[in-house]
């Protein structure tokens, strides 16, 4: 068998060369201390701004394989919307007495938003154990799933504002200069969507069970949240203080469903949704820098 000897200058060259230390280790290491966790997870989200495009076409192929092969597409989501506010409306409106031309603008509104709000819950607690393939298989930064998650539900309540503006068509309601104040209220949205899709994902990656606890429990604040019925329909029964002052869904619901109305600004309903949201977010922040180097373990 032939065998190609190296030369030996070369040789020794290279063995000296290879002998040699290098001037400065090189240590590649996890980051433990909080100032490299929080400069991680910074990181996460710009790299997440920057890959917007990316978020757009996975949400939007997100809403059209779940509606492969329909005729109505997402459209069957407002189609339903729309025979639930029917039916309640002409229902409930004899059975609380109430107006139905007043009703049933409240009660489209209502449905609507909490249809975002349960929708951004339940998929916010499986967003990164449903992306368990791109997690281990890609590179890409993990508050991505998160907004994926939001951005998706964003263009199905874009459908289901079709169901709103009939209902104002057929009671002819004129939104007034109120209305304006639904565009702050809208950016105050967004990030709590963003925050408990990242808190609950993280605990649902952790917890399997937090998903049908987060199911249960939205069930329950659906009947206990002045959706189907109004606030002034406890006015005079002591309930109020309970099931409406105190309680952070009516506040997130009524600045959103108050301009659309017509009402008055309310300070209290944003002085308190501002406060839920600031520690809804640090709540959030915390838990994601810490336990964003476990999400690709744990799922």
């Amino acid at each position: 068998m032939n065998v190609i000897a190296p030369d030996p200058g070369k040789t020794d060259i290279t063995m000296s060369q290879a002998g040699r230390a290098p001037s400065a280790p090189i240590r590649i290491a996890a980051a433990t201390t909080w100032g490299g966790r929080i400069t991680t997870a910074v990181q996460d989200l710009a790299e997440t701004l920057r890959l917007w495009p990316l978020i757009w076409t996975l949400s939007v192929l997100d809403i059209r394989l779940r509606y492969r092969g329909s005729l109505l597409g997402p459209f069957w989501l407002t189609l339903s919307t729309a025979i639930m506010v029917g039916a309640i409306g002409f229902l409930y409106s004899h059975l609380f007495h109430q107006n139905v031309a007043a009703y049933l603008p409240f009660l489209s509104i209502s449905l609507v938003l909490w249809g975002f709000v349960s929708a951004i819950t339940a998929e916010g607690c499986v967003c990164f154990s449903q992306s368990e393939n791109m997690i281990r298989a890609m590179r890409m930064p993990l508050s991505l799933h998160a907004t994926r998650v939001v951005l998706r539900n964003i263009f199905v309540l874009g459908h289901n504002l079709v169901v709103i503006i009939v209902v104002f068509a057929i009671f002819r309601i004129v939104p007034s200069m109120a209305s304006f104040t639904v565009i702050p209220a809208c950016a105050l949205w967004l990030i709590d969507a963003l925050a408990i899709s990242l808190l609950l994902g993280i605990f649902g990656a952790r917890y399997r069970d937090i998903p049908p606890i987060i199911g249960s429990v939205m069930q329950i604040a659906f009947y206990l949240t002045p959706i189907m019925w109004s606030p002034t329909m406890l006015a005079h029964r002591g309930l109020s203080a309970v099931l409406v002052e105190w309680n952070p869904f009516f506040d997130l619901v009524e600045i959103m469903r108050g301009p659309l109305l017509g009402h008055p600004l309310e300070p209290q309903a944003w002085l308190f949704s501002i406060g839920y949201t600031g520690l809804l977010v640090l709540l959030s922040g915390f838990v994601f820098i810490r336990a964003r180097p476990r999400i690709a373990y744990w799922v």
